[in-house]
């Protein structure tokens, strides 16, 4: 069966999202949704980076999309400075009856219990208007921090603690909004971003330790968050710009689900700006970064994810990995029962044999 496909969103993930669409032989991409005039009318296979032209050409118009009736949108633009916009997204492709594949709102990888009712209940009443399933994935959160340590869980035969670490070096990180506005990265450390406002941390992550929770049949009594930055030592330059001496170039948190005055499941990020900074804090298991299952019972477990790739660094083999756990669970997806589905929901997500590779001219 083929399915047919609509792609929306082409930067960072998203265009290693669309070049995972045109290689896969299940798939049929009908057509790209861009949000900026600088890529409207431009063919796909382009804004994938990719030495073909596909005669697909991408366009701003979404409701010419939708009415194409396409089985799936993979759906891969930038929601975290644009939340209200892209949960109106969501509503709009579900409500006309077409599935979705995502890399975010994070949230949605589990939301229940983390969103507000307020915010959750439209989504799910567009999936049950529609018909539609909606599946928010990638690798953190995503399959770093469900579907592995959920796999070793499986072999064991009591789990205590099961913590999900991401370990990285975020230097070759070329997205400023994220660094700069979102994580705070070159900004004062008597300034609080984004992401380490109250309950924000928990509202990003707080979906990956309630749904290992939930795998574990763990019921949460609460969801805590903590965090602590460090300084950059002098000035530096990394991709997304500068950093000054004594603004922030290291930044440590943890979420926690809790039972009782117990840590059962933790989500931990440790990110730096250079290999150097916080030398006492966690080490990735390969230069640049990594990322970690680390579980607590019988048996232990600690487990190291190295990423890499020949088209560039760790950071790169990320954005792959993140397109490509959507991208590949469109088939599953469209299988499945209306509504937000998770890791728990769908059956085992593989790749398809390739037998002639598509050249990254990028």
């Amino acid at each position: 069966m083929t399915f047919r496909v609509v792609h929306w969103g082409t930067g960072n993930v998203g265009r290693h999202a669309l070049a995972g669409i045109i290689a896969d032989p299940r798939l049929e991409l009908v057509g790209v949704r861009v949000s900026g005039s600088e890529k409207e009318g431009r063919d796909a296979g382009e804004l994938a980076g990719l030495d073909i032209r596909t005669g697909v050409v991408a366009t701003t118009d979404s409701d010419s999309l939708l009415a194409a009736k396409p089985d799936c949108v993979v759906y891969t633009a930038m929601t975290d400075n644009r939340l209200i916009e892209a949960l109106a997204d969501l509503r709009k492709i579900l409500t006309a009856g077409v599935d979705i594949v995502a890399s975010a709102p994070v949230f949605l990888q589990y939301p229940w219990q983390v969103l507000p009712d307020d915010l959750l209940r439209p989504i799910e009443e567009a999936a049950a208007a529609g018909g539609a399933s909606l599946f928010v994935n990638g690798i953190d959160p995503g399959f770093a921090n469900d579907l592995l340590p959920l796999a070793l869980a499986g072999t064991c035969r009591r789990v205590d603690q099961v913590r999900c670490m991401e370990i990285v070096d975020y230097a070759t990180y070329d997205n400023a909004a994220v660094m700069f506005d979102i994580m705070g990265f070159g900004k004062p450390l008597d300034e609080t971003p984004m992401l380490l406002q109250p309950g924000v941390l928990s509202l990003a992550w707080g979906s990956v330790v309630r749904q290992l929770a939930a795998g574990l049949g763990v019921e949460l009594d609460a969801v805590t968050e903590t965090h602590e930055r460090i300084p950059a030592p002098e000035d530096f330059q990394i991709a997304a710009g500068a950093i000054t001496a004594g603004t922030t170039a290291g930044m440590r948190f943890e979420v926690r689900g809790m039972v009782g005055d117990e840590v059962v499941t933790v989500l931990e990020h440790v990110t730096r700006l250079r290999a150097d900074l916080a030398p006492e804090w966690p080490q990735p298991a390969q230069e640049g970064g990594s990322y970690r299952v680390e579980i607590t019972g019988e048996p232990h477990y600690s487990v190291d994810i190295r990423l890499s790739s020949d088209h560039g660094d760790h950071n790169h083999a990320g954005l792959v990995a993140t397109a490509m756990r959507v991208v590949n669970a469109i088939p599953a997806v469209v299988a499945a029962a209306p509504g937000i589905r998770t890791t728990l929901d769908l059956p085992l997500v593989t790749a398809p044999g390739r037998e002639e590779p598509l050249h990254d001219v990028s």
